[in-house]
């Protein structure tokens, strides 16, 4: 039987069920990096109030989700997280692909991300679907204890005949 897969959006009842994703998610990253990765320390109950959340699931679980924030110019990925037990199926992707329709409805003409440079896996998916290094700088939040702390700041843009509908 094959899973069924959807995407709905987030609501401030889903607050708990973020932040158990986000936790999973990005668990492995500390080693890494010398400390919590940013979205670790956000407050879910407070982000789903001011950002955008879809939501993947598959069947009644709570698989992925990518957090957006509409600016002047921009659709800014805040997060994009997919749970460990559903990663390599492709729903980083698709979130991403799904917030290229999100911006062109919208009327943006880019989407903008940032992510921590020892994430190599994460920027070499990213460079793949377009998305290219604007800048790069010290991280500069709460816990940094390595000066090889780097985010970068990465932008694509959304030309006509690149947007998806």
């Amino acid at each position: 039987m094959a899973e069924t897969v959807g995407i709905r959006r987030g609501e401030p009842a889903d607050a708990a069920a973020i932040r158990a994703l986000v936790e999973a998610a990005y668990a492995q990253w500390i080693p890494l990096i010398g400390r919590l990765p940013t979205p670790m320390q956000a407050d879910y109950a407070q982000a789903v109030r001011h950002h955008r959340f879809d939501l993947l699931q598959s069947g009644e679980e709570l698989a992925a989700l990518i957090e957006t924030l509409r600016r002047d110019d921009d659709l800014l990925i805040v997060n994009v997280a997919v749970h460990p037990s559903y990663q390599g199926r492709g729903f980083g992707t698709e979130l991403l692909t799904h917030a290229e329709s999100i911006a062109a409805e919208a009327g943006l003409p880019q989407l903008r991300l940032y992510t921590n440079k020892k994430y190599t896996a994460n920027l070499r998916l990213y460079a793949a679907l377009g998305y290219r290094v604007e800048r790069e700088e010290l991280y500069a939040g709460p816990g940094r204890t390595l000066d090889d702390d780097i985010t970068v700041h990465m932008v694509k843009d959304l030309g006509p005949g690149q947007h998806r509908a």
